[in-house]
């Protein structure tokens, strides 16, 4: 028997559909955070595949400009770990930007439909 891959979901904002259950028909074992502080500790835990989080572009953050600057340096510890990251248009220029500097596997745009999702994940 093979082993499930781990997926863990960070929602912060959403704006899309519920994808638990698209993440589990595809066979993952699939948990859902709703913080970057709580997918901090879920990953002090727990090894995942892959994270699906979103890309929030923020200018009142003193230290960085997007909510994965976090995110990302954990990351570093696990390079095995892929990002898959839905990023609204309207910041695609500091994404890209964002981008150059950390690891992202893939990214799709808003609108985030359960079919773009699936195509992504089927590449693993």
């Amino acid at each position: 028997m093979t082993e499930r891959k781990r997926l863990l979901a960070i929602v912060e904002l959403g704006g899309y559909p519920n994808l638990m259950p698209l993440y589990q028909r595809l066979g993952f074992e699939a948990d859902l955070v709703t913080t970057q502080r709580k997918a901090k500790a879920w990953l002090k835990k727990q090894r995942p595949d892959v994270i699906v989080a979103e890309y929030n572009f923020q200018t009142d953050f003193r230290d960085r400009s997007s909510n994965l600057e976090t995110l990302t340096a954990v990351l570093q510890r696990y390079p095995g770990v892929r990002l898959l990251v839905l990023f609204p248009p309207e910041h695609e220029a500091n994404f890209r930007k964002f981008r150059e500097h950390h690891a992202v596997w893939q990214a799709i745009p808003f609108p985030v439909t359960e079919q773009k999702v699936e195509q992504v994940l089927a590449l693993l």
